[in-house]
């Protein structure tokens, strides 16, 4: 008995030999490594689609896998820490996640490219969760909300940062190189995790440890089976195809047997924190919040490229006013926190991106820049304004033995519901644009007197250039061209407003949110 109070005593007073900042600088760097490449490829998913000859809806998976993947790696990080120790687990997700971002860059099918983003997921699936537990640790508790705070600013600036380089590579060299330019960082926070970090007693390799394989296996098989259905499921007129009955079926009994296990053992994931409130409701929130966010971004460089024909670089930058309403969006929440409820905080920020979801859902074809710039703003900031508390007001009803479990399990579903909503709004862009194709084809025949005026002004033109039964042909031609890029283009906005609506629907939620808990202890 007395051994286990002194060991505890030791965890509490354990700090680090070197300065808190210095251990500070690997943790950093791995979290803006992983961090940038969830927003890095949205920008060159068109021409990576282009390399590999695919869809649109297939070349998503590109950005599906490595969330899906780094979803599954999250529940497995308390073990691989025990096995390996923390550090050595840290080093070896930095090289994983270093080697599969080349053999990204190097891919020359979508099979290869998917699967060297599984790869990358699973490498950069504990790089957050360790770096927030170091870095939690090495500060002393008054130092530590300065920390958080630094951490906080990197994990803002690399989004705002992550579309506009990989713009900026696609457009002056080639997309492969925005998967390269992890090779320098990722020698560099091996080499500085060599040095700096330390593994205190209670994350030090453990002997006789042992891995839930069969609850890890049927968390995989759900979160595989699941992602294939959305975004295969389009494409194959989802049931009715008999192999997605089938996909179907083993999706169901896997996730059902996975949270039945988890259940009776809570070997990988504890369920018994889904009986807090503040907790279910905070973490449907973040979800919808995080399926929004990866959905849009997902989407909006595809629209800018395919329908306004921006380059890759510009729809980068366009994209950069909602990093920029993040990070406004933090320094204003500092200021309001304590004198505002946070709760409040948190409906302004779901009405701001409801906002702006419904602002992009009424664009045109004559828009320009700023028409993009100020709804991404707004999403930033509303961003900011719903995320910042709803983190902490999720969880601020567990005790503190919770905490891991509860923060491993929200990342795990937030990644879920990002891969997720990419996957569904992908799908919605696609039936939105052939419903609109139908509904307007039938204005293109020459009893329609604006549609023969246009296709004889366009016939005029070409006759000059060419026969007059090949420029009849390619005037009409041209006005089915039109036809394909403006339903093309309400597929988009139908998939904004949904987006929009979402963050709306959900505002109701906040009211279960308990904002003064009583304090808890282990």
């Amino acid at each position: 008995m007395s051994q286990t109070v002194n060991s505890e005593i030791n965890n509490d007073i354990w700090k680090p030999s070197k300065s808190p900042w210095l251990v500070a600088l690997p943790t950093i760097f791995a979290a803006f490594m992983f961090v940038l490449d969830e927003t890095i490829a949205n920008v060159a998913l068109p021409h990576m689609a282009g390399s590999f000859s695919v869809s649109r809806e297939e070349s998503t998976w590109i950005l599906t896998s490595y969330l899906v993947a780094s979803g599954v790696a999250i529940t497995a990080v308390d073990w691989f820490s025990k096995l390996m120790g923390r550090k050595n687990f840290f080093i070896f997700s930095v090289i994983l996640f270093t080697l599969s971002s080349v053999l990204c860059g190097i891919s020359n099918s979508i099979g290869m490219m998917i699967f060297a983003r599984i790869l990358q997921g699973f490498g950069g699936g504990g790089l957050l969760p360790v770096s927030q537990a170091v870095l939690l640790e090495s500060f002393e508790p008054r130092e530590r909300g300065q920390a958080m705070a630094v951490f906080g600013l990197v994990i803002v600036v690399a989004p705002i940062v992550g579309p506009v380089l990989g713009g900026w590579i696609t457009d002056n060299y080639s997309w492969p190189w925005i998967f390269f330019i992890n090779l320098p960082f990722g020698i560099l926070t091996v080499y500085l995790a060599k040095i700096f970090l330390e593994d205190p007693p209670y994350a030090r390799k453990q002997k006789n440890v042992k891995l839930d394989t069969a609850g890890f296996f049927l968390l995989t098989v759900w979160l595989a089976t699941l992602q294939v259905i959305l975004d295969k499921g389009n494409n194959a007129d989802w049931f009715n195809a008999p192999w997605i009955c089938r996909l179907s079926i083993i999706c169901v009994l896997s996730g059902f047997l996975f949270f039945v296990s988890q259940m009776k053992q809570n070997s990988l994931v504890d369920l018994r924190v889904f009986k807090d409130r503040n907790f279910v409701a905070g973490t449907i929130i973040q979800v919808v919040i995080m399926a929004v966010l990866l959905a849009s971004v997902a989407i909006l460089p595809q629209f800018l490229q395919s329908i306004m024909g921006y380059t890759a670089f510009l729809s980068g930058l366009t994209i950069m006013p909602r990093g920029i309403g993040a990070l406004s969006a933090s320094v204003l929440f500092g200021l309001l926190a304590k004198k505002v409820d946070n709760r409040l905080l948190a409906i302004i920020g779901l009405a701001l991106i409801g906002t702006a979801g419904l602002k992009f859902g009424f664009l045109n074809l004559q828009i320009s820049s700023v028409n993009i710039a100020i709804p991404n703003f707004i999403f930033g900031l509303g961003m900011g304004f719903a995320m910042m508390p709803l983190v902490s007001l999720s969880v601020a009803t567990l005790a503190n033995s919770q905490m891991t479990n509860a923060s491993g399990l929200q990342s795990l579903l937030k990644n879920i519901g990002g891969a997720i909503g990419t996957s569904i709004v992908t799908t919605m862009i696609s039936r939105f644009s052939q419903v609109h194709q139908f509904m307007m084809v039938g204005h293109l025949n020459p009893l329609n007197p604006v549609f023969d005026a246009k296709v004889t002004a366009t016939k005029a033109a070409l006759s000059s250039y060419m026969h007059s039964s090949i420029a009849s042909f390619a005037a009409q031609y041209s006005m089915y061209g039109e036809l394909i890029k403006q339903s093309t283009l309400w597929g988009f906005m139908e998939a904004f407003r949904i987006c929009g609506l979402a963050a709306i629907v959900v505002i109701p939620l906040v009211f279960l949110i308990k904002n003064f808990p009583k304090e808890n202890s282990d």
